[in-house]
């Protein structure tokens, strides 16, 4: 009989003690009464859509697989283009945040690193105050002042607008992986290119403006919404965007004995059909492996 009591008070506890224990939020979170939890929402701001959306939040990036040295059997390396103004690029030039104020505002708060466009291979790194001074310029306007018409020299900065960045530049790898027997590709380095022109208004050329180290950005990258079209409610990062290769470009340098560009020794429909050679050959490498 005593079996048979300890046993009911027991359970009847249990049905007390059970509930707070598994109701108890995350540590590290807050709740509306102060108290570890969820996050506390602004009940003054009204929520502009059906639902809080916060399956983007709380995504992790997954990292590389591991990679030794003896697994790369062969590797290439190339230089792409991504011009923004193609149909299929249009999600980089979203108004509402495009892609190059991702980057520029990352770099200005110190969230990833910027390198210098001495070189591509990242060697020289720009403080954040170097980035800032590039996104915007600094130019001298005389005025009058309209009571006593006397000459005013006003000092006006310029900032750099987003749309003016119309394409970049994409540094990857391809390699075969021998272990898993795949082609594999991996992105090392975005560069924005920006129009450089003279007094005038003429196009000159065109320059980078800083390289930014991609495996370092992939944080970065999963915490910002590519629009897609067609269904807004499509939670895909600029992370997935890029890693699912989900963009158009063109080869213009792929690794040779000159260390040449194609525009450097073609032009015209010839540039484009030697960057197709260049992606034809990739694939026939992988392709000619395998025995049927």
């Amino acid at each position: 009989m005593k079996i048979v009591l300890k046993f009911f008070v027991l359970l009847v506890m249990g049905l007390f003690v059970t509930p707070s224990v598994y109701c108890q939020p995350p540590q590290g979170a807050t709740t509306e009464t102060g108290v570890p939890g969820a996050e506390v929402p602004d009940v003054d701001k009204p929520l502009d859509d059906i639902v809080e959306k916060r399956i983007i939040d709380d995504r992790r990036v997954l990292p590389y697989q591991h990679l030794r040295e003896a697994d790369v059997m062969w590797e290439k390396r190339i230089w792409r283009v991504i011009d923004i103004r193609e149909k299929m690029n249009l999600p980089f030039a979203y108004p509402e945040k495009p892609f190059f104020s991702i980057l520029m505002d990352a770099a200005i708060n110190g969230d990833i690193t910027v390198y210098s466009t001495e070189d591509d291979k990242f060697s020289a790194k720009l403080e954040p105050d170097e980035v800032a001074s590039m996104g915007a310029n600094v130019d001298t306007v005389i005025t009058f002042d309209p009571e006593t018409y006397e000459e005013q020299i006003q000092i006006v900065r310029n900032d750099l607008n987003p749309e003016d960045v119309k394409r970049f530049r994409i540094k990857e790898v391809w390699f075969f992986d021998e272990q898993t027997s795949t082609m594999q590709v991996r992105i090392l380095g975005i560069a924005p290119l920006i129009d450089v022109k003279d007094d005038n208004g003429n196009f000159r050329y065109e320059k980078p403006m800083f390289w930014i180290y991609y495996p370092d950005t992939r944080e970065t990258l999963a915490r910002h919404k590519v629009f897609m079209p067609g269904n807004d409610a499509s939670p895909i990062t600029w992370e997935d965007l890029m890693e699912m290769r989900f963009f158009s470009s063109y080869i213009y340098k792929s690794s040779n004995v000159h260390d040449r560009r194609l525009q450097e020794y073609l032009t015209g429909v010839d540039l484009l059909l030697e960057a197709e050679k260049i992606k034809q050959e990739i694939f026939h490498f992988e392709h000619d492996l395998w025995s049927y």
